[in-house]
């Protein structure tokens, strides 16, 4: 990749010194994404791009997907997701039969963290991955939280012993996005329109 693509801001690093972060143009990081999520989809139920890139940054650090795999195996007789994913550079999280977290480094130079979800968490973990943080923070949690709810691994539970107000549930479960902002009482936005 050539400096035209990418970009460099300073930020500060976990020591509070000055330290330089890659940023990349949004058409290049999406089409590097668009092509990670080809050879992704034919091992997944679903995967779609989330993060900066899905709300139409200008520029973006990494790359987000989020994905529902098909069953999987890792090891030297891998199949499925393991496949293509085993074949970039590893930063955090092996892939196995509890993953639902790793971040790779591509052979473009990008990261990329990939979630790993269930159809019954898709709804939930979709809108947060996508952001903003602060908007996932400050809109969404911040509202769940009003209501008595709490999330833990993309399902949400009732703060309270009884919940007589939503049919005597005490889990709810999101398939779609949409799904949970109307379970929230809030207006679906576009991706492009989560920032605070």
């Amino acid at each position: 990749m050539t400096d035209t693509h990418k970009s460099n801001l300073a930020g500060d690093d976990d020591r509070g010194e000055q330290q330089e972060e890659t940023r990349f143009p949004l058409i290049y990081a999406q089409e590097v994404a668009e092509n990670i999520l080809e050879q992704l989809r034919p091992h997944c139920i679903r995967a779609e791009i989330a993060g900066s890139i899905r709300r139409r940054k200008e520029t973006v650090k990494d790359i987000e997907i989020v994905a529902i795999p098909t069953p999987y195996e890792v090891g030297l007789f891998q199949t499925g997701i393991a496949t293509i994913v085993d074949q970039w550079q590893i930063v955090k999280g092996h892939l196995g039969p509890k993953c639902k977290y790793t971040q790779r480094m591509l052979p473009q130079g990008i990261k990329i963290d990939l979630f790993l979800v269930e159809e019954k968490t898709w709804g939930l973990q979709f809108a947060i991955r996508t952001g903003s943080a602060k908007f996932s923070h400050e809109v969404l949690a911040s509202t769940w939280s009003k209501m008595g709810w709490e999330s833990k691994d993309g399902i949400l539970y009732s703060t309270n012993e009884i919940r007589n107000d939503y049919g005597g549930k005490t889990t709810m479960e999101f398939y779609e996005e949409e799904d949970l902002f109307k379970f929230l009482n809030l207006p679906y936005l576009l991706p492009e329109e989560r920032e605070l």
